[in-house]
């Protein structure tokens, strides 16, 4: 008997996953527990494996399909049937749609004509075609029986609407999905339930470019990149036992402010699928170097697609660079549900007065952004300015570390 294998509750509240690719195909033979497909989901790339050791006998999703939880993936025969369709069931693209019909129209005083209002007949698997296509079923005249929407209905409607955007030019679509799709969910839950605000400042940060440049050569021969991340966290650890309303996040339904009591921070890394914000944890409890190390690891393995999902989870505070490519100011969006985000811009030389002298000096743009629900203008400035107490004298972060 086949047994079908759907796609199992990958935890953390995730719905859905993108096929990346399979490991298997048709007609192979696999072992219990080993890893049939990988699938994208919530930035981190999971590796499936087979439920029970069989034949595979069909593949039902392609590579780049979404699959929910709960949806079939493949079969597997136990027998060493050959690779193919079960008799005894009729295929699915054999079986005639079922129509969704909408309840009859009822008033107060009754049940309404049925010709008042027609109800809109397409199978479910149409509807969800006209909804991926961007298409509004109700405009569509249906060709099927009894006026039924069809699928080819739906893909005519769609080119009309293609047309009709490139008459003013060539344009080009792509799908929204992977890491894109994760990033625009985050980013429009954290827009509509945080009430923004950003501050921006400048440090003199000559002192701290003079120790990183004495120490990284050295610690680049034993394979460690010392950046100026580790004495950002390090500055901003600091400063956020002073403002704990920073390191917090709000429950809205029990109307409570959270003050975390531990320090994980997000760090924003740049890879060629898009934004990923791997977790740095207890970073109060680390030294510069074990924070840079750790950096370096998960930097790499975020750029790899070889972070877990765990790993990029229970963030505090989030830091994001992005001067590293050209930026100077910016408003960077939280990452819900924390209370704040630091950005530091491109960093350059310019003019400075330094001891009543004016001098070049090297110069950080920095931008805070924070809940205004949570905190208001007054600590989120005092906070950004310990910051900068911190950075521009980094023997401070030596003396009052732990």
């Amino acid at each position: 008997m086949p047994y079908d294998f759907k796609l199992p509750d990958l935890g953390e509240g995730i719905t859905e996953g993108e096929i990346r690719k399979w490991l298997v195909k048709e007609g192979d033979v696999v072992e219990e527990h080993q890893n049939i497909l990988e699938v994208e989901t919530d930035k981190a790339i999971v590796e499936v494996p087979a439920p029970r050791k069989g034949r595979v006998l069909k593949i039902n999703k392609e590579a780049g399909d979404i699959a929910k939880v709960g949806e079939i993936l493949l079969s597997i025969s136990e027998d060493g049937a050959v690779a193919g369709e079960r008799p005894e069931e009729k295929p699915e693209r054999e079986k005639e749609p079922r129509m969704e019909e909408r309840p009859k129209s009822v008033s107060v005083v009754g049940t309404l004509p049925e010709e008042e209002e027609e109800a809109i007949r397409a199978a479910p698997a149409v509807r969800a075609l006209a909804k991926e296509r961007g298409v509004r079923i109700e405009i569509i005249k249906g060709s099927g029986p009894g006026g039924s929407i069809t699928k080819e209905d739906v893909l005519e409607a769609s080119e009309k609407l293609k047309k009709a955007e490139e008459q003013h030019g060539p344009i080009e679509r792509m799908p929204l999905k992977g890491i894109r799709k994760t990033i625009a969910r985050n980013l429009l839950i954290s827009q509509q339930k945080i009430a923004f605000v950003t501050g921006m400042d400048e440090a003199d940060i000559t002192e701290l470019w003079s120790l990183r440049e004495k120490e990284k050569r050295p610690l680049l021969q034993k394979g460690i990149h010392l950046t100026f991340l580790p004495f950002f966290i390090k500055a901003v650890y600091h400063a956020l036992l002073e403002h704990p309303m920073l390191n917090a996040s709000l429950d809205d339904v029990h109307e409570e402010i959270i003050i975390k009591k531990y320090y994980n921070f997000g760090i924003a890394v740049d890879t060629p699928d898009g934004l990923m914000v791997p977790v740095i944890r207890d970073a109060d409890k680390k030294s510069i170097l074990e924070l840079a190390t750790e950096i370096q690891e998960m930097s790499g393995k975020a750029r790899e697609r070889k972070i877990k999902l765990e790993e990029m989870k229970g963030g505090t505070f989030t830091i994001t660079n992005y001067g590293h490519f050209g930026g100077i100011f910016a408003t960077p969006i939280i990452n819900y549900p924390e209370t704040g985000i630091l950005g530091t811009g491109r960093l350059s030389e310019k003019p400075w007065v330094k001891d009543g002298q004016i001098t070049i000096r090297k110069i950080l743009p920095l931008s805070l952004t924070f809940d205004h629900r949570v905190t208001d203008g007054v600590d989120a400035a005092k906070f950004l300015t310990k910051i900068i107490n911190y950075i521009e004298d980094p023997a401070l972060l030596f003396i009052e570390s732990a």
